[in-house]
């Protein structure tokens, strides 16, 4: 068996899986004067305007189809999407599209949200608002509340991405510091009909939490947030205007988030096209067909990447020697998404972190490979998605002096990765479905 080759045709297979583009097409058609989006039916001759909001890294292949599905009957549209990710791309028609920083939100983001808000304006019962929703929107959608200011807002991003945070404990702060997060834009909407569309990234596909639940019903409150703060240490290094806020928030001075028996999300419908589960086990019918018996263990892995990376290659290991939890040729999949406490000073994501830790505890071990995919294409502040490793990754770093127990210290998987040629390096992929582990045992 050629493991790489292997790892390259499932990974094809599972991106395929959760094209963007194809899961809205799916979801959406208009014919002989009708829409419907899901289950959801409308006589176009009734409605008054279709307004789009697409945001998040898979923005531009969603808002593409849906300017296909919609032609003429799109009123006007928003498009944000990670900096870099609209180049090449036929962008669609009527869009007022933006390019913003992320994973820590940026000026640009702040324009998108502005003419987000704008667009949700003078809005009655005969607009539909459709939203086009992948990961990285609460990023690339920043709409400090007043009096907050941009500045705050990267600052408590940074700290609580440093700090390990999951993506939950994140998001219950920054949608208590948004005008649109939180199911606020479903508040801005009413009284029109508004659809959700939806690409999670975020483990067990909670609406509340993927991009910040925008049109959800939000279940956390001010003094969560507050909780998430002191949980981290981080309450005496925020800004003081956030500290502010937030007290002001769990004092009552300030509206809560909307929940769930608000009455503006009385015409929302929120509909998960896509997710890890689906890339997952689209992964594990490629392995059928490469020869392999291949056994999905979990979509809901969390934790220390390099923790995480212990247990699965003991998993490996006990495959090779065992037979168990099933024979070889196998292959054992994971997704989730892990964390990195950021510790050095050096450059990598949790996927490469992942992958890392992996070939050290590897070393040694024939026919056996590791994939550690991003499935965006971005792991982390890099140009990588994630890497490959196997059981000669160890003896080829000493053969090049390199140190990689030094590199996992530093959080510095990168350069160490870079330098063994083991980086996937994919570009944006269009889509965004969290991370996949695939593990391959010949």
């Amino acid at each position: 068996m050629h493991l790489h080759e292997d790892l390259t045709f499932i990974r094809e297979a599972a991106l395929r899986a959760v094209d963007p583009a194809r899961l809205v097409r799916e979801q959406l058609r208009v014919a002989e004067g009708r829409l419907w989006i899901g289950e959801n039916e409308w006589d176009l001759a009734e409605l008054h305007d279709i307004r789009v909001i697409a945001a998040g890294k898979a923005a531009v292949p969603m808002a593409q189809a849906a300017g296909e599905c919609l032609g003429a009957s799109l009123t006007a549209g928003v498009l944000v999407t990670k900096t870099h990710h609209a180049a090449g791309h036929v962008l669609p028609d009527g869009f007022q599209v933006f390019e913003a920083g992320h994973p820590t939100p940026d000026m640009n983001g702040v324009r998108a949200a502005h003419a987000a808000l704008r667009l949700l304006e003078d809005l009655t019962t005969r607009d539909l608002v459709l939203v086009l929703l992948s990961g990285g929107a609460s990023a690339l959608l920043p709409a400090p509340v007043e009096p907050l200011v941009l500045a705050d807002l990267q600052a408590v991003t940074s700290l609580l991405l440093r700090s390990g945070a999951p993506i939950g404990d994140l998001n219950a702060v920054r949608k208590h510091l948004s005008r649109l997060a939180g199911g606020q834009l479903a508040r801005l909407a009413a009284p029109a009909a508004v659809v959700t569309l939806i690409l999670s990234d975020v483990i067990g596909d909670p609406l509340d939490v993927i991009a910040s639940g925008p049109t959800a019903p939000d279940p956390t409150t001010y003094a969560e947030a507050w909780r998430v703060l002191e949980r981290y240490d981080l309450l005496p290094r925020v800004p003081s205007a956030v500290r502010e806020y937030l007290a002001a928030g769990r004092a009552g001075a300030v509206p809560e988030t909307p929940k769930p028996a608000d009455p503006c999300f009385a015409r929302v419908t929120n509909l998960v096209i896509g997710s890890n589960r689906v890339a997952a086990r689209a992964a594990a019918q490629a392995a059928q067909e490469a020869g392999y018996r291949p056994l999905l263990l979990s979509t809901f892995v969390e934790g220390e990447a390099r923790e995480v990376a212990k247990v699965a290659a003991a998993l490996m290991r006990s495959v090779r020697t065992y037979g168990e939890p099933l024979p070889p040729p196998a292959c054992l999949l994971w997704g989730g998404e892990t964390t990195v406490t950021v510790r050095g000073n050096g450059k990598g994501g949790r996927n490469q972190e992942l992958a890392l830790a992996a070939a050290l505890a590897l070393e040694g071990l024939p026919d056996m490979a590791l994939l550690a995919l991003a499935t965006d294409g971005t792991d982390g502040p890099t140009d990588a998605a994630g890497a490959i490793v196997d059981g000669a990754t160890v003896g080829r770093a000493r053969a090049l002096g390199l140190d990689l127990y030094a590199a996992l210290r530093d959080n510095d998987a990168y350069p160490a990765l870079e330098a063994l040629e083991a980086l996937l390096r994919l570009g944006p992929t269009g889509t965004n479905v969290n991370d996949l582990l695939v593990m391959l045992i010949a």
